[in-house]
């Protein structure tokens, strides 16, 4: 038994080097997380010291079992968002609670459904299914991430200007209450985010290599005791319980936890996605291996593990892997240093953290998502195809528009992904060929003058052979036949048939012995070897082997074709040379 398979920090190097240099990374990711932890558990609809629970041992976990090196795990902005729209719904009473009530009521339906995301997420481990998630193609994860950086952003407002906001059905509605109230801004929680956001701001643009979050969390605490902030009517984070979460199962409220699949389900997806995009980007700076499968194992037992100490979903995240990439780290052991920096601030140091202003936690959650808009892909995959396009603006538009049920708004864009790959499918391209003077065969319907035999339809067929679009082959293959009523032969060219089922195969069958019947002879060429071996599985192999109908490539179809038109003294060398095309040439047919 090879036990770095099971525990794969036992492949990282430990040396003085890298154990100094990831004690500096895992300290200066530490000075970031735990005030963004706060501010994203507030985010999840949770008290905020939840976050510094969640900054705990899921930070360590995963970094343990994990692939990457550099990836840093904790609280992030859109699983916290997810979190909070799937739960909220199901506490009646959410906006009049207090926080020990949110503590002692909704905290364990989140503390649950990290339970069940790190059950998800280990099972697609184990039985390595990390390729489900290719079901969130590109375009719908830009739409979905577009849409939900400004939720977030929105959803902080009331907290920034310090009014009071209603949740409904219609979170469009909700900010629209809150822009109402701008004029009863409270001037002190208003000026406080705005500095906030100017320390940040102008440290990274500024002075990067200073934790601007850090800075501005604690400048503001520190101006805010000192003037009395709360006195003031100032929203303060207040209390929080001082030392070590207990350890200890969650309770499972089983008449609504089927409620909450169909959420757990995504926040596994998305959080993994995030994670994964994350990891193999930093990969390819250090030139590290990212298995994703056991990513999916690691992050699955962070949030397994974190359920246990009271933390809520959790997944990687982008800015503060950056800062571990940036700040040196060699190995996992940043993040293991990481969590010790968070152990000993829930030990030692959470009432520094009393006087720390809501509306500062507000500003970083928004001046984190700023990087997450990126409106530029949209257009790029608008560019580069429409359905691309189309699924990334109505998956967009979707979550806007259906929030705070965003997970809505994202299973409509990997159905309408799925849904137009299978239109696209449906009605591969079709060509009918004529051979170019450098011998090549092209399009007829791009150039209309190649010389061609009426006897011979030469047919490119592009694209796989299956349930969903048999009945257009068959029509495409009928069309071309009731085109060319001299012709004896119909060659298909099958080099760009990468699948072929059973739908696929007796569609095919049904032609050949159609087309027999009306003096019309089926020959295939450029079949690949799963295509041939679908066929050595059928009826139809013999029969296309005994009559010669089945060939490597196009020259060698029309050279037997030719063949038998010069038994019958009925030869036409125009079209048959150059059977074989130069290898520029053959390029330029790809092109056309």
């Amino acid at each position: 038994m090879n036990a770095k398979k099971f525990f794969p920090f036992l492949n990282w190097q430990f040396t003085a080097e890298n154990m100094r240099a990831d004690l500096i990374a895992g300290i200066t990711v530490a000075l970031v997380l735990i005030p963004q932890s706060m501010a994203y558990a507030s985010l999840a609809g949770l008290p905020e010291y939840f976050g510094l629970y969640a900054a705990f041992l899921p930070v360590m976990i995963a970094a343990l079992w994990g692939s990457s090196k550099q990836l840093a795990t904790g609280p992030v902005a859109v699983v916290s968002l997810l979190t909070a729209s799937t739960l909220i719904p199901l506490v009646d009473g959410y906006d009049t609670m207090s926080m020990e009530q949110l503590a002692a009521i909704y905290a364990p339906l989140a503390i649950a459904m990290s339970m069940m995301v790190g059950i998800i997420q280990l099972t697609l481990g184990v039985f390595r299914l990390g390729m489900i998630v290719n079901f969130l193609s590109h375009p719908v994860v830009v739409g979905f991430t577009n849409a939900a950086a400004l939720i977030i952003g929105l959803s902080q407002l009331d907290k920034i200007f310090g009014v009071d906001k209603s949740r409904s059905e219609i979170f469009l509605h909700d900010v629209w209450g809150v822009i109402q109230q701008i004029p009863d801004t409270h001037i002190a929680t208003f000026l406080m985010g705005v500095l906030a956001f100017a320390l940040m701001w102008g440290l990274k643009t500024y002075a990067p290599k200073i934790p601007g979050v850090l800075v501005a969390v604690v400048s503001t605490t520190m101006i805010s005791y000192f003037i009395g902030f709360e006195e003031m009517g100032g929203a303060v984070v207040g209390s929080i319980p001082q030392g070590l979460p207990s350890l200890q199962m969650p309770h499972f409220n089983m008449s609504i936890i089927s409620e909450m699949i169909m959420g757990a389900l995504v926040i596994s997806m998305v959080g993994f996605m995030e994670a994964i995009s994350i990891a193999k980007a930093m990969a390819a700076r250090t030139h590290d291996r990212i298995d994703p499968n056991q990513e999916l194992i690691g992050q699955g037992l962070g949030n397994i593990t974190g359920c246990l100490s009271q933390a809520y979903p959790t997944s990687g995240s982008f800015s503060r892997s950056a800062v571990n990439l940036n700040a040196g780290a060699k190995t996992g052991m940043s993040s293991v240093f990481t969590g010790i920096i968070v152990l000993i601030t829930l030990l030692f140091l959470t009432p520094l953290l009393y006087h720390l202003p809501k509306s500062v936690l507000a500003a970083v959650i928004m001046m984190a998502v700023i990087g997450l808009i990126n409106f530029k892909s949209v257009i790029h995959a608008w560019k580069i195809n429409k359905h691309d396009g189309y699924a990334a603006v109505v998956t967009f538009l979707m979550t806007i528009l259906l929030a705070p049920h965003l997970e809505e708004g994202l299973l409509i864009g990997v159905g309408l992904s799925l849904g137009l790959y299978l239109f696209r499918t449906m009605k591969p391209r079709v060509a009918i060929l004529g051979r170019y003077k450098d011998g090549t065969l092209r399009d007829l319907a791009i150039h209309p003058d190649l010389p061609k035999d009426d006897r011979i339809i030469m047919m490119r067929y592009d694209g796989s052979l299956y349930f969903a679009n048999v009945a257009y082959f068959e029509d495409a293959v009928l069309h071309a036949v009731s085109q060319s009523p001299k012709a004896r032969y119909l060659v298909i060219l099958c080099d760009a048939v990468i699948e072929m089922d059973a739908s696929g195969e007796e569609s095919l069958h049904k032609i050949i012995k159609h087309l027999k019947v009306t003096g019309v002879t089926v020959v295939l060429s450029g079949m690949k070897k799963p295509i041939i071996e679908v066929i050595q599985r059928s009826e139809l192999n013999e029969f296309l082997i005994d009559n010669e109908q089945l060939f490597s490539t196009e020259g060698m179809a029309l050279k037997h074709i030719y063949e038998v038109f010069k038994a019958e003294e009925d030869s036409d060398s125009q079209f048959v040379a150059p059977l074989e095309a130069p290898m520029d040439s053959r390029m330029a047919d790809v092109i056309t």
